[in-house]
């Protein structure tokens, strides 16, 4: 893929056989990043799965003590009296059929995060086509459909993200803004990654957590040297 030239300049800055700490990692990202907007910074971590096996995928929710920096649009499929529940916790958007409906109809996808009280399966399981794609069907594991929607609403609106691995066994999530001080990206980091060890499956052997780099949204990565975190 060709790349820009602040690009191949902001590489430039990067000694790629080095593993930096990670105060060290989120300033060079910081001094790289060249875009005009507030770019998320990101960390992508290469774990020890095999992404092939169903019984070895991850997929969870973890929460980072200092949030993403982005404003999270929730959507909620729900009847009855959870849908007050859900409006009252920040909902954006809540409905049931006609919330499927326009999904289905209409290809809209204009939220974050998706939640669904166990009844209503029903309605979203018909959505896998369009949702899940975009990585936005409601599951169990990810915390996404549960009958308290109201706590999973706040949880996700303060910070709480999904972590799934792709199809080459990488996690990617956001740990802040470039505007974010240090310290607090820092702790989204150590935090995240500590929770994503705990993810662990039975069946993956050896080493889980293999390689950790952080990045901005335009800027090139940059390695993490993971000692003194608590990891496996």
């Amino acid at each position: 893929m060709a790349r820009g030239k602040k690009y191949i300049e902001a590489r430039k800055l990067v000694d790629k056989s080095k593993d930096y700490t990670i105060e060290e990692a989120i300033e060079l990202v910081k001094k790289a990043s060249y875009a005009k907007f507030d770019e998320t910074i990101e960390i992508h971590v290469q774990i020890g799965i095999d992404a092939t096996k169903s019984d070895q995928n991850v997929r969870s929710t973890i929460a980072l003590p200092h949030g993403t920096g982005k404003t999270v649009r929730v959507a909620v499929f729900a009847t009855g009296e959870k849908v007050e529940e859900a409006k009252n916790a920040g909902a954006d958007f809540v409905g049931s059929d006609d919330l499927a409906d326009k999904i289905l109809n209409e290809g809209w996808t204009d939220f974050d995060v998706a939640i669904a009280t166990p009844d209503m399966m029903r309605v979203v399981g018909k959505l896998g086509k369009v949702l899940g794609p975009r990585g936005l069907m409601p599951s169990p594991k990810a915390g996404t459909v549960t009958p308290d929607v109201a706590s999973a609403v706040k949880e996700f609106k303060a910070g709480r993200i999904e972590v799934r691995n792709d199809k080459t066994g990488n996690v990617h999530f956001p740990v802040g803004k470039k505007s974010f001080d240090t310290e607090k990206i820092k702790e989204n980091i150590i935090s995240g990654v500590e929770q994503l060890s705990k993810l662990k499956p039975a069946n993956s052997k050896g080493k889980f957590i293999k390689k950790i780099v952080t990045a901005s949204t335009m800027g090139p990565g940059v390695k993490l040297d993971s000692t003194g975190m608590n990891i496996v």
